[in-house]
């Protein structure tokens, strides 16, 4: 079992390399884009023999207390079972 974590900044707090990554974009030629965000990905291997729900809320627990900063991140869990 896998638990991919996606950390984003707050859609209300600014993105300086966000912007960067639009304008490169922008500079490529690539057309029709009109922002960009960046963000943050986790994957944790959880134990095959693990709860399923109680994985869950570790990881969540983990999402935020040390993956993301809750001030100006979300975050969102994702369980999925085999390789991705």
């Amino acid at each position: 079992m896998k638990a991919i974590v996606y950390v984003t900044l707050k859609p209300s707090v600014l993105d300086p390399q966000g912007k960067a990554i639009h304008h490169s974009v922008e500079s490529l030629g690539y057309e029709g884009i009109s922002d960009v965000r960046q963000g943050k990905y986790f994957e944790i291997a959880i134990d095959d023999t693990a709860d399923t729900e109680a994985s869950k809320a570790a990881v969540e627990r983990i999402a935020k207390d040390v993956l993301a900063n809750p001030v100006i991140e979300d975050y969102k869990v994702e369980m999925i079972n085999g390789d991705r």
